[in-house]
């Protein structure tokens, strides 16, 4: 049977804050390795594109009819947003792929994580 050690009261110092920023500032970055994030390459993401968008009433929504026209707050041409999971990721412009929609990117947005801005 291995050697247990046991662990008194008197090992654990009350003062002693083994969870200072200091502390954990002390182990050696550099000698961690680097973990393999293919994973997160993986996972799937909800890519949206956004032409524009309108603002109305419910009332005016419901007195539409077919053939009546929405206005845009956009100008005919201007890229549109590309969202990713709901975070703008940066701005493109529609092309033809072979037959299909495509987007091709204009302008990369610098987001963080949760969405936030680099700036």
């Amino acid at each position: 049977m291995a050697d247990q050690t046991i662990l008194s009261d008197e090992d654990f110092l009350l003062d002693d804050d083994i969870f200072s920023e200091k502390n954990l500032l002390k182990q050696d970055l550099n000698s961690r390795k680097l973990k393999n994030n293919n994973f997160f390459q993986q996972l799937p993401v909800q890519v949206t594109l956004e032409l524009a968008s309108a603002e109305m009433s419910l009332g005016e929504l419901n007195r539409m009819g077919e053939g009546d026209v929405i206005a845009l707050d956009r100008m005919v041409g201007e890229p549109l947003d590309i969202r990713v999971n709901g975070a703008l990721l940066g701005r493109g412009e529609v092309v033809e792929v072979a037959g299909r929609y495509g987007v091709r990117l204009l302008e990369i947005e610098s987001i963080t994580l949760d969405g936030t801005t680099n700036e």
